[in-house]
């Protein structure tokens, strides 16, 4: 199969575009021929090393959810039929989706419904599996609450926008200048420039806040919580970070994968409570030109790799 993988640690000229054998699917596993895969901030976090980059043996292909179709099962796999279109997000651990073929736990996946592209779904799997699991299960968000969603033009955040308006919040986020009119389309009833404002001089009573940004925004994040507060991040590292605060508290969501949350997923988007964010399309052969495109985070929605 063609596919596009690393054999050491650096940045994307590391990508490699070229063969690899093809996957054998496992008890209860099936091969998916992969359609689409997305690009998350995560992938050049492990393609670069350090705490990301657990890595025990090479060539390694990145990618952690994706959209296509069953070509084989394994043993005892019956959820699926041969032909059927599904797409999911890999198992905590797993990775591999650029690339022309996967073997996947079959209960890991959703049908596909054809209300969604390959392309689409690929592009709402993981960013609406973190936003739900974070917004909902890990922040426990309530209707009337007031939450800060730190970089909102990006695909997870765009998604907890939408899904924290569905949920009744008061929803504030940062962006650039240039997409607080994207911003807004999802629901934002505030919009913070953070080229020109500082968002922890302006804010100072937020019950929540989705911080997906990282680094020393992070940090400054805790400024802006109520006493009783609650921060989750998800680009901080892989453990909850460390709060300069004892009266509030800092999270780190559990991204658990279950075919739940695909269904879920779908079921918004169907309801018109969340849309498929703007797209920017590359070849699997251009996987290190999105993989630089993800790393300098000026992006608005989602990057998709169309692999077949």
């Amino acid at each position: 199969m063609k596919a596009s993988y690393f054999e050491r640690h650096g940045g994307p000229d590391v990508l490699i575009y070229g063969d690899l054998p093809d996957p054998v699917p496992g008890p209860g596993e099936v091969i998916v021929d992969i359609h689409a895969a997305s690009v998350n901030a995560a992938d050049a976090k492990v393609r670069a090393g350090g705490t990301y980059g657990d890595i025990e043996s090479f060539p390694y292909i990145l990618g952690r959810d994706f959209s296509g179709v069953v070509a084989s099962l394994g043993e005892g796999a019956k959820d699926f039929a041969v032909g059927d279109a599904v797409f999911g997000v890999c198992q905590a651990g797993q990775e591999g989706t650029y690339a022309e073929k996967i073997a996947m736990d079959q209960a890991l996946l959703a049908a596909k419904p054809d209300s969604l592209s390959h392309i689409d779904a690929a592009a709402l799997a993981l960013p609406g599996l973190t936003a739900i699991i974070s917004i909902e299960e890990t922040l426990k968000l309530k209707s009337g609450e007031k939450i800060l969603i730190q970089g909102g033009a990006g695909g997870v955040a765009g998604f907890a926008i939408e899904f924290a308006k569905h949920l009744g919040a008061h929803v504030i986020t940062t962006c650039s200048a240039r997409n607080i009119d994207y911003v807004r389309s999802l629901g934002a009833d505030e919009v913070i420039d953070y080229t020109t404002q500082d968002f922890a001089e302006i804010l100072t009573d937020c019950d929540a806040v989705f911080e997906t940004v990282g680094g020393e925004v992070t940090q400054k994040s805790f400024a802006v919580l109520k006493p009783g507060g609650r921060l989750a991040a998800i680009a901080s590292g892989v453990k909850a970070p460390p709060s300069p605060r004892d009266d509030v508290q800092s999270l780190r969501p559990a991204v658990g994968r279950d075919r739940k949350y695909m269904a879920r997923i779908i079921a918004l988007h169907d309801a018109g409570v969340v849309h498929v964010p703007p797209l920017t399309v590359y070849s699997l052969e251009e996987a290190a030109a999105a993989s630089a495109k993800s790393e300098s985070r000026h992006l608005t929605g989602k990057l998709v790799i169309k692999v077949r």
